[in-house]
């Protein structure tokens, strides 16, 4: 899907379209353990590794909303992003984001609020799915929209 063809689309009908994209290249990370999931461990990654970040997922609700720790550590790892190039979106939904990329350890994934998609160093894994996620990064970067909110598909 080229960025024209993004552009064109309903809004419902894109916001459908990049929440199941973003779904999709979870579950195809997480399968190909190219997934870092908690803000400590997301860190640690990009510390020691930032060129292997391909994308960034940052998750709160209205019970972490009022989190000032996890609140900041959002600006640290928003600022990072930005400072690397690195692809950033947002979704409301943490326990939903925690049932993609925790499958049965749900339970065990209460810090679920940041998820990182890397690439492997030899480049062995793409999605085309993580393509369009970019593009809907760069047009919302575009639109001065700098941390755009995607929907998760319902279970």
């Amino acid at each position: 899907m080229t960025l024209e063809e993004v552009q064109i689309q309903k809004p419902q009908e894109r916001d459908q379209c990049v929440g199941q994209a973003l779904e999709d290249v979870l579950v195809s990370a997480k399968d190909n353990d190219a997934l870092t999931v908690g803000v400590h461990e997301c860190a640690k990654v990009m510390n020691l590794d930032p060129d292997s970040v391909s994308f960034c997922v940052l998750a709160t609700d209205e019970e972490f909303e009022c989190d000032i720790a996890l609140q900041i550590h959002f600006t640290l790892i928003q600022s990072f992003c930005f400072d690397n190039d690195i692809s950033i979106v947002r979704v409301s939904d943490t326990q939903r984001l925690a049932e993609i990329v925790g499958g049965d350890k749900v339970e065990q994934l209460e810090d679920a609020h940041c998820v990182l998609i890397t690439n492997p160093a030899d480049g062995s894994w793409e999605d085309p799915a993580l393509e369009k996620l970019h593009l809907f990064c760069e047009e919302s970067r575009h639109l001065n929209d700098w941390l755009p909110e995607i929907n998760l598909p319902g279970r």
